[in-house]
């Protein structure tokens, strides 16, 4: 059986097929759930057919996974590395194939499909070099003869329920780091792509099976909200990292919290970006447009609201509309293509709502604002002119809709940024060192990310990636985001005869 569509024949070359089970348990694909399909966001075809886990065939895969993971946690952390460099080569040799499958079942274009994958190597780079360093402590002692270290060990098994947005990148920066550290993988990928989560498992499972190695070290399902209400409820999962939205992450995060796990969310963003009145207008501009336009206003670190100083707020607006109409829409898979469509057709109609809501709530339209007649997802990139405080602001509609709005002093608008649930990422443009340091200090940004003359989005993998509030505290990546896939036991050992106790206290 071959693909309908030309087009999609390469996918045969990363093991995808007209039909695919759905499920990688104890080393075998299988899958005894639901047939669905996958679909091409640009024209809602279908690409390909999935049989998605049932809970049976979740329950053999975490009987497998709980089992290996007695093996997994038992080989040295730079021998786990050495499997961790070579998830990274076999990436590398299907990086292509892998970007253009991001960019056809996802939507994004096809260089930031390419670069979704290539974070994933960079992050198997970086885990491979932790593992040589997953340093503990050691600690003085106050006792005569004694010692005090820390001790970092395995959890054992990580749950990664990943989005639809960063269908692969966000399981590389949980799955590099929680296998050199020793526990094995549980990942369920989105719903809407599941053809991504196959083709990497696919990757990951080959360089297991040639190392030997039990296949149950990485167990994956396709699957909806079962299969992730049951990762969220499995006692045998310390830790489980969801991305998704603030009201989902929450349900998980009870879920989890109830039988006394960890929780690792990467939720909602309602971004921001200041442009001082010293700023560099064409580098505020051109960041702007990747941050608000980028990934079709997709990610979790697009640029939602715009802050302008008054004295630059005309000229900063008209050299933003004059780069909006030029925003070539089209095919993601086309070069030169800036902005493709929305994922889903749910993803039009919530856009087309936003919009609706925005008008009633006193916003003005100054570009944009309404779906583009197609066979695909496409929508007009928009610029609303809105009052900060309009409830629809507090909001995180997700698309390329970016509100715009007018500061007279920098307290003004960090009040302005800070004012919303959600506390992910926050940018300003300006030169002026005070200011700068104002921004990052105790009184500036109360986000995770706090950026200065850059987009809020396109993160390097080596600081730690996560934010605040409702944004749900969660770190991944880089920087000691490690620690949280780890247990620390904090171990004092008397190498004496005698028993002094802490504190000088007298016991008998």
């Amino acid at each position: 059986m071959g693909f309908g569509i030309k087009e999609y024949e390469f996918l045969k070359e990363i093991g995808i097929e007209p039909r695919n089970l759905g499920c990688y348990v104890n080393g075998t694909w299988k899958g005894s759930g639901p047939l669905v399909s996958s679909s091409n966001p640009a024209n809602n075809q279908t690409i390909a057919e999935v049989v998605e886990a049932s809970v049976e065939d979740y329950e053999e895969g975490m009987q497998a996974c709980f089992e290996a993971a007695k093996i997994w946690m038992q080989i040295p952390a730079p021998k786990r590395g050495e499997i961790v460099r070579q998830i990274g080569d076999a990436l590398r040799t299907k990086l292509h194939e892998l970007g253009r499958l991001v960019s056809l079942e996802m939507g994004k274009i096809l260089p930031e499909g390419i670069g979704e994958v290539q974070e994933i190597i960079d992050m198997c780079d970086f885990a491979v070099g932790l593992s040589r360093q997953l340093n503990g402590s050691v600690i003085p002692s106050e006792r005569p003869n004694h010692m005090m270290l820390e001790m970092w060990n395995p959890l054992g098994i990580v749950g990664v329920i990943t989005a639809f947005n960063f269908p692969c990148a966000v399981l590389g920066w949980n799955a590099c780091i929680a296998l050199v550290c020793g526990n094995c993988v549980v990942w369920k990928g989105a719903p809407t792509t599941p053809l991504i989560t196959i083709a990497m498992t696919r990757l990951v499972a080959g360089v297991l099976e040639k190392n030997n190695l039990p296949g149950a070290i990485f167990t994956a399902f396709c699957g909806g909200a079962e299969i992730g209400q049951a990762i969220a409820k499995d006692t045998r999962i310390p830790l489980v990292s969801f991305t998704g939205s603030s009201k989902v992450g929450l349900m998980v995060q009870q879920t989890v919290n109830q039988r006394f796990g960890k929780c690792l969310l990467e939720l909602s963003g309602n971004n921001a970006i200041i442009v001082m009145d010293d700023a560099d207008i064409e580098l505020a501009v051109r960041s702007v447009l990747f941050a608000a336009v980028g990934t079709a206003g997709q990610r979790c670190t697009t640029c939602r609201r715009l802050l302008l100083h008054e004295s630059v707020y005309q000229k900063v607006l008209d050299r933003l509309l004059d780069v909006y109409k030029q925003v070539k829409i089209g095919d993601p898979l086309e070069k030169g293509t800036l902005l493709g469509p929305l994922h889903t057709r749910t993803s039009r109609e919530n856009f087309e709502k936003g919009i609706q809501v925005i008008k009633s709530q006193g916003g003005k339209i100054l570009v944009g604002g309404s779906v583009i007649e197609s066979e695909g997802n496409f929508v007009q990139p928009t610029i609303v002119e809105i009052n900060p405080n309009a409830n629809v602001v507090k909001e995180e509609l997700f698309g390329p809709v970016l509100y715009v709005m007018k500061f007279q002093t920098l307290k003004e608008a960090i009040e302005i940024n800070n004012s919303v649930p959600q506390g992910l990422s926050s940018s300003i443009f300006t030169r002026k060192p005070e200011v700068i340091f104002k921004w990052i200090g105790p009184a500036g940004s109360d986000c995770g990310i706090v950026n200065v003359n850059i987009p809020t989005n396109g993160a390097e993998i080596g600081g730690a990636f996560g934010g605040e509030k409702a944004t749900g505290g969660g770190r991944e990546a880089g920087s000691d985001s490690w620690k949280q896939y780890m247990r620390r036991s904090t171990c004092t050992i008397n190498y004496g005869s005698e028993l002094p106790l802490a504190q000088g206290i007298n016991f008998g």
